[in-house]
């Protein structure tokens, strides 16, 4: 209880920082302020804390943040998916995949990076940032210090990309009308929170598309964890010569099942939006407690591969998502 409680108080602290006007205006998350907290303490006076509170944080950092996951559902409705129809949707399932699959490719074929470094770093870009991470770490069962890098690159290009797009599409660069380039800003940009204030940066119609799409693309959040999943298993058996055991993370699972409860309008608002306030109160606890987890000679160790890694899949994001937006927004139009 007492290390639960040592992460509550950065918990607490991360949000109300995040609600100082000059840092909500940019639209950085409690996530990821608690990060930056937790790694400052865990790379300062780590040594101070007694050994009793270190299960409390590693409590956080699991079955906290798998909770978190399955409240994420909340968020989402499958009428989203409708409201941008087909296009949308396209947009969203080919920029995910083909980010993931170029980000594990380079990142362990030509980078020579672990597997886990590899697809933290490349799950962070193409689905959800922070969020994304963190909840693909229990299923691959790496250390702290490779998701901190992964959220590493998802703040330093995903607040990039915030600051981009809006003077992307005022310089007349990309010609497509507000709904299109919010679709393109869902359909690329790192985290909910960049997309959010991107997209308010240019119009209403900009920023409803924008989420709309960036929620999609949290949503295949599951279906990546359970393929994630699938494939460690089979790994396991190439390597050891017998059949890998291939074990579905629960938690990605419930979270579909209340992303569908959620669908069906029978949750009031005023619980729906306690949940949600809820969930991000227990994703920035676990963040808090990765951070504090995270030990920068490790992250040394890792070295600038995981940014360069970044810097490319940041490169596919901007300019071939704007083909495939305009592509997907040609064929189902």
């Amino acid at each position: 209880m007492n290390g639960l409680l040592f992460v509550t108080l950065f918990a607490v602290t991360a949000i109300y920082c995040s609600e100082f006007p000059p840092i909500k205006r940019m639209g950085v998350s409690p996530l990821i302020i608690g990060i930056v907290l937790g790694m400052i303490y865990g790379n300062t006076l780590r040594m101070a804390l007694p050994a009793r509170w270190v299960p409390g944080i590693v409590f956080a950092t699991r079955t906290l943040l798998k909770l978190g996951v399955v409240l994420y559902g909340f968020r989402l409705t499958f009428q989203d998916i409708a409201a941008v129809g087909t296009a949308g949707f396209a947009i969203s399932i080919t920029m995910a995949t083909s980010t993931f699959l170029l980000g594990s490719f380079l990142g362990v074929k030509f980078f020579k990076l672990d597997y886990e470094t590899a697809i933290l770093t490349s799950i962070g870009s193409s689905i959800c940032g922070a969020a994304a991470v963190l909840a693909t770490e229990p299923v691959l069962k790496s250390d702290a210090h490779k998701s901190a890098m992964a959220v590493s690159t998802v703040v330093l290009f995903g607040t990039l990309s915030m600051f981009l797009y809006p003077i992307l599409y005022r310089s007349g660069l990309f010609a497509v009308d507000a709904n299109t380039f919010g679709m393109y800003i869902g359909g690329t940009i790192h985290e909910v929170a960049h997309a959010v204030a991107a997209g308010n940066a240019i119009s209403p119609d900009a920023a409803s598309s924008a989420i709309i799409v960036k929620m999609i693309r949290v949503m295949l959040i599951a279906p990546f964890l359970i393929g994630i999943s699938i494939w460690l298993g089979r790994r396991k058996g190439a390597i050891t010569g017998k059949r890998g055991k291939i074990t579905i993370p629960w938690f990605a699972v419930l979270f579909i099942v209340v992303a569908g409860i959620n669908s069906l309008n029978i949750v009031p608002t005023p619980v729906v939006d306690f949940w949600n306030r809820l969930d991000l109160f227990i994703l920035t606890m676990a963040m808090c407690a990765l951070g504090i987890e995270t030990n920068f000679n490790r992250i040394k160790g890792v070295g600038m591969k995981p940014v360069w890694l970044a810097l490319i899949l940041f490169g596919w994001l901007t300019v071939g998502g704007y083909g495939v937006t305009r592509l997907m927004s040609a064929l189902f139009a």
